[in-house]
């Protein structure tokens, strides 16, 4: 039986560094660092999961191709169960080039690949009734699947007796709210950043804004505050965590920690207080190393950080 599963992007990262500018056309510049990443929302939260010592699926799509084998190899490394992965032989696999420049900067090349071509004829529901909670991680960035067909499969996971949960990106397309709302009925949980939650709802207070969600029908939110912590509430409880002190090397995927141990506290049953914690160690320990996941630790390793390192 898995525990969780994340349902939704896949990206392999090509990260190169220093990049201070581009060549002319038709020249070569050298790099003295380029590596090869796991990311998106679904495989970094999968891992940090996988990490922490959850049962994780994972359901997403990639293309047949060579980015495709090494998201699913990574995968397949930390333990998920991949089952869940479509490899398409029509589109390539969700890709990004990183450029860092010397002062830490970073650039971006996207291609949206068999990401934009996820739909909801894709899940495999094998899987999906094999875990006790259904995440979906990065809605707003996947054209087919977010709105009325992410709807109808959390409405379907939910008629499985499966508890929902659901983070979103940013969405760059302004349509915020209309692509969320017909989700929010059937979602138990719900973990969106900040500003975020601020252009979806039109509110700017972390109470206000759960108020509202709650309104929709949703049981227990978490905000991810950056630098200022995190908020979360149940609807009786509610309060607000402080980050933890750590030094900060690369913030790439802090926010889907936070996630992947806020979920760890649900399913451990903890109280919200030492959820949000956990979820907060889980973020700082994130962006103490380079990658996404790199810096995520074990259980064990995260609950000793947890109690030995000092809130701001």
């Amino acid at each position: 039986m898995l525990e969780v599963t994340t349902l939704g992007i896949l990206v392999a990262d090509v990260v190169a560094k220093p990049v201070e500018e581009l060549p002319d056309k038709g020249k070569l510049a050298l790099v003295s660092q380029m590596e090869l990443h796991s990311g998106g929302c679904a495989a970094n939260t999968g891992i940090a999961l996988a990490k922490i010592g959850l049962k994780t699926g994972i359901i997403g799509k990639v293309g047949d191709d060579g980015f495709g084998d090494f998201m699913v190899n990574a995968c397949n490394h930390y333990g998920l169960d991949t089952r869940g992965i479509v490899r398409s032989r029509e589109m390539s696999t969700s890709a990004t080039m990183v450029m860092v420049d010397s002062s830490g900067e970073r650039t971006f090349l996207h291609h949206t690949g068999a990401n934009g071509d996820f739909e909801e004829s894709d899940i495999n529901y094998t899987v999906v009734a094999q875990s006790q909670l259904i995440h979906i991680a990065g809605h707003f960035l996947m054209p087919k699947f977010d709105g009325r067909q992410a709807a109808e499969a959390l409405k379907r996971i939910r008629k499985m007796g499966i508890k929902t949960s659901l983070d979103t990106a940013w969405d760059a397309t302004g349509r915020w709210m209309f692509l969320l709302k017909p989700c929010l009925q059937h979602l138990d949980i719900f973990l969106p950043s900040l500003d975020e939650a601020q252009q979806i709802s039109g509110l700017k207070e972390p109470r206000d804004i759960a108020r509202f969600f709650m309104d929709c029908g949703i049981e227990l939110i978490a905000i991810k505050m950056g630098s200022k912590g995190s908020y979360a509430t149940d609807g009786e409880n509610e309060l607000i965590m402080p980050p933890f002190m750590v030094e900060a090397v690369d913030a790439v995927g802090a926010g889907d920690s936070f996630v992947a141990g806020f979920l760890t506290g649900i399913m451990r049953g903890w109280d919200l207080e030492k959820t949000l914690k956990f979820a907060n160690a889980t973020g700082a320990l994130c962006v103490t190393a380079i990658g996404a996941t790199t810096g995520i630790r074990s259980f064990e390793e995260t609950l000793e950080f947890m109690e030995k390192t000092p809130l701001k």
